[in-house]
């Protein structure tokens, strides 16, 4: 594993800072936390903002670094990718248009020429909004067990029932979706992959507010929703195969690990700050900052263990879970942290003294709770951390 970029590597790096130096404006309304916010005004600001910065790394053909060339893709290496996202996220920048990276390679390595037509060129330039249709109540960690049902008539197929914990699909255009087409086979083996707009007839989005306010995700409900067969992408009764679909992008989670760097940067400073006007932070709180400092520098060596296996050409399984499970749990360590550190006046969701130090310990301590659940929950991965990455039985 390599702890210094390679010749090429630090020329390559030097061309992202440029250009991110250049188009790039730091500040302003790019919070994620206000993404999901009550405020419609601040999130159009937020929008249209990100927008404009996604359309310049479009023109560089950026936004899809790991696709082919022929479909707007960078067909960059591995740790070329790796590079570019390390200093998007360094710089605090956007790196994808949303849902891009599920939706894209599906379409492309199992859609119809029709269908690559019609879907890849508005999704890389962002003129349409996607949704993913997977999750369903009783139906999340063991997806294959999903039960809305998706009956073939003539040319169309007649969908009912109900998907949850749908982010963006208040906002979205399309939605893309697998749903039950042979309920008497195999649970794997009669499903199928569909692309659903949201504007057809019978389909029903209904807010789910999180604890800080936020809204980002919904329930969705489906009441005889036709959906045209030629929207089916691949073979019928195969669409979990289909959704498991991947490309072969770089996915070490550095981001998360520069969030976390950055987070644990802030409070040191405020705690420095506080020292210096004559209100220290104990010493248990400074070692609690000290410990989530040294937690990062290990969940960021976990994230180059993967991509240095990724750039050998090998498939992280078991790493890429540890780092999963680490990063996940770390956020909500570092958010009791800021918790415990900024003491009651952190408490508060609008604080002079926290802003100042852009800090927001209560929305980030809200916000975090999902993230040991959301992309596979910590019990998951420990499993797979057992079974293949210790060869412990399976319970």
């Amino acid at each position: 594993m390599r702890f210094t970029d390679t010749p090429e590597l630090a020329s390559w790096r030097g061309v992202v800072r440029a250009f991110v130096a250049e188009n790039w404006k730091p500040g302003g309304p790019h919070d994620e936390l206000a993404m999901h916010g009550p405020n419609a005004a601040a999130y159009e600001e937020i929008t249209d903002k990100t927008q404009n910065w996604l359309d310049k790394l479009a023109a560089n053909s950026w936004i899809a670094p790991a696709w082919p060339k022929k479909y707007g893709g960078a067909d960059m290496s591995v740790l070329e990718q790796f590079v570019l996202n390390q200093e998007l996220h360094e710089a605090g920048a956007p790196t994808s248009r949303p849902m891009m990276n599920l939706v894209g390679p599906t379409v492309m390595l199992h859609g119809t020429d029709d269908q690559k037509a019609e879907h890849l060129p508005p999704l890389l330039r962002g003129e349409v909004r996607w949704c993913q249709g997977f999750s369903e109540p009783g139906s999340g960690s063991d997806l294959a067990s999903l039960q809305t049902r998706a009956v073939r008539d003539g040319d169309d197929y007649v969908i009912n029932g109900q998907k949850i914990w749908t982010s963006g699909a208040h906002r979205a255009q399309w939605m893309f979706m697998m749903a039950r087409t042979d309920p008497s086979a195999p649970k794997h083996r009669g499903i199928s992959y569909l692309l659903v707009p949201m504007t057809a007839p019978g389909i029903t989005v209904r807010p789910l507010m999180n604890m800080a306010d936020g809204h980002s995700f919904n329930e969705v409900f489906f009441e005889d929703v036709r959906v045209p067969v030629r929207n089916r992408i691949g073979e019928e009764n195969r669409g979990w195969y289909v959704g498991a679909t991947t490309l072969d992008f770089e996915r070490s989670n550095i981001s998360r690990a520069i969030h976390s760097r950055k987070s644990v940067a802030k409070l040191a400073r405020f705690t420095r700050d506080r020292a210096a006007a004559r209100h220290p932070v104990s010493a248990a709180h400074r070692m609690e900052i000290v410990d989530r400092a040294i937690e990062t520098a290990v969940v960021e060596q976990l994230s180059f263990v993967i991509v240095s296996m990724q750039a050998a050409g090998g498939v992280p399984n078991k790493e890429a879970s540890m780092c999963k499970m680490f990063g996940s749990e770390l956020a909500q360590r570092i958010a009791l942290t800021e918790m415990h550190v900024t003491g009651m006046s952190g408490q508060l969701r609008e604080s002079t003294l926290m802003q100042s130090h852009g800090l927001n310990p209560t929305m980030a301590y809200l916000s975090v709770i999902p993230q040991t659940i959301a992309a596979g929950s910590s019990e998951i991965q420990r499993n797979i951390i057992a079974t293949r990455g210790l060869g412990l039985p399976r319970g």
